[in-house]
């Protein structure tokens, strides 16, 4: 399956996805919100996706939104080719529908998707990385940085807010006091503030951060239990928000009561015990333990 819009590679258990509009230094389109997602649902339903690496084609990772659209990219009723639009949310009487579909912010749609991810995701930003380019990467795992990545919250400097949920993601990865400095200026920033600011991990130089993130990947594709991360994944990111550690023990304690008595904890300890590599046996597409989703679905509405 090609898309449009990003290019989709699996090589010795970890995907690649590219995004691949280096003529618009990869801006972010409706198009590329479909793609990315539907790039998400194959990878979690396929076995051989051990972890996920995002990158971009050229000299951008992702300059932002598309802004072809000119004075009207951000004004949703006027704009009559956004994806999955399903009418207007005008009412009859002239009102808005807040609850409307067509209220929704693509890049939130999107951030949701990496969100529920049952493998791990790592960001290697490239380039220039602003708007949604750098919204999108914070429900990611790990980010690398090339030396010649930028970084800009650049919403009020377009008369906007911030957007992709990254008013919940943001405090989260670096903190209130500075997500909030980023937000207010709306300034473009090198990787080194990147850096000091919590942002991304490491930065690197351009030709060593694709190996650096495979180099990741493979540590996680070579040694860990398929379901085992996938859990992980999941616990980590929701206890974020949990309001007391007694969700996280009921969770965890779950998690280990179930994994513990698994074909995977037999094989884990086994192989370690006999001085050989593990070969985990369970898979997420058919494995995980009866109770996950442990969460109900939450509605747009």
């Amino acid at each position: 399956m090609s898309y449009e819009t990003i290019k989709y590679e699996v090589e010795d258990n970890i995907l690649t996805i590219t995004l691949h509009r280096p003529e618009k230094m990869n801006a972010f389109t409706g198009q590329m919100m479909l793609d990315m997602i539907d790039a998400f649902d194959r990878a979690d339903a396929d076995d051989d996706v051990r972890a996920i690496i995002i990158t971009g084609e050229g000299k951008a990772f992702c300059a932002g939104a598309d802004l072809s659209a000119g004075a009207k990219t951000f004004d949703y009723e006027k704009r009559d080719d956004r994806p999955d639009k399903g009418g207007s949310a005008a009412t009859a009487d002239g009102e808005i529908d807040w609850s409307h579909p067509s209220v929704r912010d693509g890049g939130g749609r999107l951030t949701l998707r990496i969100y529920e991810s049952l493998k791990p995701v790592i960001g290697a930003i490239n380039g220039a990385a602003v708007g949604i380019g750098v919204t999108m990467q914070l429900p990611m795992d790990i980010r690398l940085a090339s030396e010649k990545a930028r970084f800009g919250f650049v919403f009020a400097r377009r008369g906007i807010v911030p957007e992709a949920c990254s008013s919940w993601f943001l405090p989260r990865v670096v903190g209130v006091s500075q997500a909030l400095e980023w937000i207010y200026s709306g300034k473009v920033f090198d990787a080194q503030e990147a850096l000091r600011g919590g942002l991304v991990r490491e930065v690197l130089p351009e030709d060593e951060l694709l190996p650096k993130a495979r180099e990741i990947a493979r540590e996680i594709a070579d040694n860990t239990a398929p379901v085992s991360i996938a859990l992980s994944r999941q616990l980590v990111w929701r206890m974020a928000g949990a309001d007391h550690p007694m969700e996280a023990h009921k969770m965890d304690s779950r998690s280990i009561f179930s994994r513990g008595a698994s074909a995977d904890a037999k094989e884990g300890v086994m192989s370690f015990l006999e001085k050989r590599p593990a070969v985990y046996p369970c898979k997420v597409s058919e494995d995980m333990p009866v109770f996950f989703p442990w969460w109900d679905e939450r509605e747009y509405e």
